[in-house]
């Protein structure tokens, strides 16, 4: 039995993936690239000692920040993590990442590597907003999709255009949609209220538990090249303000977070419709479990 804990950012799926995990006697499996960077355990939410309750995690603080995951390389790593284990959860809030994971992610075309350099070098000049404001003009559908401070995803879709003339946005469809035979999915989602109220409590907690330490580290350690390459979700701003930028940042990474849990949110609804749904603010937890037959 395979299953999938799906959801946004600060939803509670990582509380619900240990408590299934010790429900079916199976570990928990990570799905989020950005979890599986060593040294951004605070601000990924990588989780906790504490938080995993004596059960079995594999796939968190791995990799260095050096590294550049992508859908299908990563995609590849987690099934070699899943195919080792007994009754495996998967957690994830990042779409293109699953789909990796579950192989259903187009052959895209080989992009060379003096175009990714010609576009990243775009990048450095142009910075990613207006390299996004390009895009656009581009491929409008694909510059939607994506936040104009996703530098890598930003880049991909540019290189892509570059290498092939055609826009990302027709070449980045999936082979195939849906759950793949042998899993079984819930996607964790509160109302839109709580989800924002969530968002404002972990960045809270993320805050107290040495965030901005953990960001000071990194710079120290001479990774800001990295993180802006990586564009974890909020480091940016806590970098910023490391460097001098007043302590308002801390509400734009609130606002940034809540409209990417958003964006989670929507992709989940739409591309997963036959995936059912939990509420961890309304429903008790024997319902994520009749829900995952699991009662």
């Amino acid at each position: 039995m395979k299953i999938a804990i799906l959801g946004p950012t600060a939803s509670g799926k990582s509380t619900l993936a240990v408590a299934v995990a010790r429900r079916v006697g199976g570990m928990v499996i990570n799905g989020d690239p950005f979890q599986a960077i060593a040294g951004l355990a605070i601000g990924t939410g990588q989780p906790s000692e504490a938080e995993q309750g004596g059960v079995p995690h594999i796939g968190y603080g791995l990799l260095q920040p050096s590294s550049r995951p992508n859908p299908a390389l990563f995609g590849e790593q987690v099934r070699r993590w899943l195919a080792k284990v007994e009754n495996p959860v998967l957690v994830t809030g990042s779409g293109l990442y699953l789909r990796g994971i579950w192989e259903q992610l187009t052959d895209l075309p080989r992009v060379p590597e003096a175009t990714v350099a010609k576009a990243r070098r775009w990048s450095e000049v142009l910075g990613t907003p207006r390299l996004h404001r390009v895009l656009m003009g581009l491929d409008p559908k694909r510059a939607a999709e994506l936040h104009p401070n996703d530098a890598s995803r930003v880049l991909r879709a540019l290189a892509l255009h570059l290498a092939t003339g055609q826009k990302a946005s027709e070449l980045l469809t999936g082979v195939c949609s849906g759950i793949p035979a042998g899993w079984r999915a819930l996607v964790v989602l509160s109302t839109r209220e709580m989800q924002r109220k969530r968002v404002e409590m972990r960045v809270a907690e993320q805050l107290k538990a040495g965030w901005q330490d953990e960001v000071r580290s990194l710079l120290a350690a001479g990774h800001r090249g990295d993180l802006e390459a990586l564009r974890p979700l909020g480091y940016m701003g806590l970098v910023e303000m490391a460097e001098g930028s007043p302590d308002s940042a801390i509400e734009g990474i609130i606002q940034e977070t809540q409209a990417f849990a958003k964006r989670q949110a929507t992709w989940f609804r739409n591309q997963l419709p036959d995936a059912p749904h939990w509420d961890p603010d309304v429903e008790p937890l024997d319902a994520a479990f009749e829900k995952l037959g699991l009662s």
